[in-house]
Parts: C-alpha cells; sequence; structure tokens
C-alpha cells in the first residue's frame, strides 16, 4: 500500500467563554471552534511496528495514543509509521496536537474497519479539543469543549494569526484563569450557548475569556494584540489558551486584507499568515 497523505486542520475559537471546574477537573466551556487552512501534515506507510515520528517535537503525542487506544479496541490494521510535518504552532492555542489526532482517526477505517468502536466517545477521551477536529468545520463546543453542536455558518471572514516565539502550557492558563477568578457563572453559560446557537456572533465574536489569564503569564502578547488591530483587524484576540493571536477581518474582501496585514508585520512575527475557515 502507498503511503497516504492526510491533512490536520488547525482551529481557532472565535469565542470563548469560560466556566467553572467540573470534578474530572476540566472546566466548563462555550466555545465557537472554526477549522483553518494552517495544516499539519501527516504521511501514513505500513512498516514493521506502529511509529509517530514528529521531528522537533519530543515527548508523548496524541497520535501515538490514538493509535494505541484503537488497537487496544479491536483495530486491526496493519503496523503503520506516521511522520508528523508540523506546520500548525506548538503549544500555541491552536489544537495541532488534537488535529492531527483527529486526522489519524477520521481516516482510521482506510486501513481496517472501525465497526464496533465509538470513536467520537474515544476522541473525546484523548483530549476536549479533539472530537472538534474530527469533522472540519465551525461548530459549537460546550462541557469541556467536547459535546459538539452544528451553528449557523459565521459571515465571510479570514483570518490573521500571528504566532509568538514562545509556547504556553494550557494547563498553566486555566490555573491562572482560576487565579483571577475569570469563570462565568452557568447562567451566563447557558446564555452564551443559546445566543450562538441562534447565529447571535453579533458582539461575542472577538471574546476569549481566557486571554487576560495569557496576558497575565505573558504581557508581551499585549504588542500583538494592538498590531493585530492597527492592522485593520475588526477584531483580535488570543487563540484558545495562547500565546498565538489572530485578528478577524469580515467581508468577500477580508483574505487580501488579511495577507496585507500579514505582509506587514512579518518583520516582528516572521511566521504571520493569513488562513480562511475550511
Amino acid at each position: 500500500m502507498s503511503p497516504q497523505t492526510l491533512t490536520a486542520p488547525a482551529k481557532i475559537n472565535l469565542c470563548l467563554l469560560l466556566g467553572g471546574t467540573r470534578d474530572d477537573g476540566r472546566h466548563e466551556l462555550v466555545t465557537l471552534f472554526e477549522s483553518v487552512s494552517l495544516t499539519d501534515i501527516l504521511t501514513v506507510s505500513v512498516t514493521d511496528a506502529d511509529a509517530v515520528v514528529c521531528e522537533g517535537v519530543p515527548g508523548p503525542n496524541l497520535v501515538a495514543d490514538a493509535l494505541a487506544g484503537l488497537r487496544a479496541a479491536g483495530w486491526a490494521a496493519p503496523p503503520l509509521r506516521v511522520q508528523i510535518d508540523k506546520r500548525i504552532p506548538i503549544a500555541a492555542g491552536m489544537g495541532g496536537g488534537s488535529a492531527d489526532a483527529a486526522a489519524l482517526l477520521r481516516h482510521a477505517s482506510e486501513w481496517a474497519p472501525v465497526a464496533g468502536i465509538d470513536v467520537a466517545a474515544f476522541a473525546a477521551r484523548l483530549g476536549a479539543d479533539v472530537p472538534a477536529a474530527l469533522q472540519p468545520g465551525v461548530v459549537l463546543g460546550t462541557g469541556a469543549g467536547e459535546v459538539l453542536a452544528d451553528v449557523p455558518t459565521p459571515p465571510a471572514h479570514a483570518i490573521l494569526v500571528l504566532p509568538q516565539d514562545f509556547g504556553l502550557a494550557t494547563a498553566d492558563v486555566y490555573r491562572e484563569a482560576d487565579l483571577l477568578g475569570l469563570g462565568r457563572s452557568r447562567q451566563e453559560l447557558a446564555a452564551g450557548a443559546v445566543a450562538l446557537m441562534a447565529g447571535a456572533t453579533s458582539g461575542r465574536l472577538g471574546v476569549n475569556d481566557l486571554q487576560p489569564a495569557a496576558l497575565s503569564l505573558r504581557p508581551e502578547i499585549a504588542d500583538a494584540l494592538a498590531a493585530a488591530r492597527a492592522a485593520g483587524a475588526e477584531h483580535a484576540l488570543v487563540c484558545g489558551s495562547g500565546p498565538t493571536v489572530i485578528g478577524l477581518y469580515p467581508g468577500a474582501d477580508g483574505l487580501s486584507r488579511a495577507q496585507g496585514a500579514a505582509t506587514r508585520l512579518r518583520d516582528r512575527w516572521p511566521r504571520a499568515v493569513a488562513v480562511t475557515p475550511v
């Protein structure tokens, strides 16, 4: 069997409302996930033993966890070697690891049947962002982000992405959010979910309750937020738990404006790029 190439789109959070801590240690969320055209590339080939190779990223990998979990559930695919070409910034709030694992799960049936395996439930056990990445697009995430619902497609827009030259651990950002007392009440979360389900994004896009925590840990993120706004972004916000900053450019000309902004800002943020929803 010839090697297969899989794409793993990054995600952004167009809106993220933070609630309290659940019994399992995760936080209640209401978030609007959107997949974008910045992708990791996975090359999968049949080999002698399962292996996941991701140059420059040492330590555990969610793709390896996905392979092991599928096999424990009875998946009878031949041994696979997964080579990951990382293009999504690491520890950046864009769900790169989750996207990679979801890409493997999405295509698992191409090597062996997955009948009898609840792939969605397995994805949720891997991580709260993995289920949203199984079917790229725009979805509302509640629970800890793993309970998904379809929502109206937001108006046309493009996105400026400003990766930082440092990372932030998701757990550290949530811990800081707790220290700062940023969580909303259940009633506020419920109202936010209802509004987003109805397509009422006005006033909510560009809201990220984790942003003050990310800024508390790395105040220099404020420079990128200010730069995105100065470059014409209608909304500028930290993406997920950060530290990546995104700027939203609505309208049919959004991509050209986001591309122009990325070009102008590349001297300060060399990996600046304009992307579109997928």
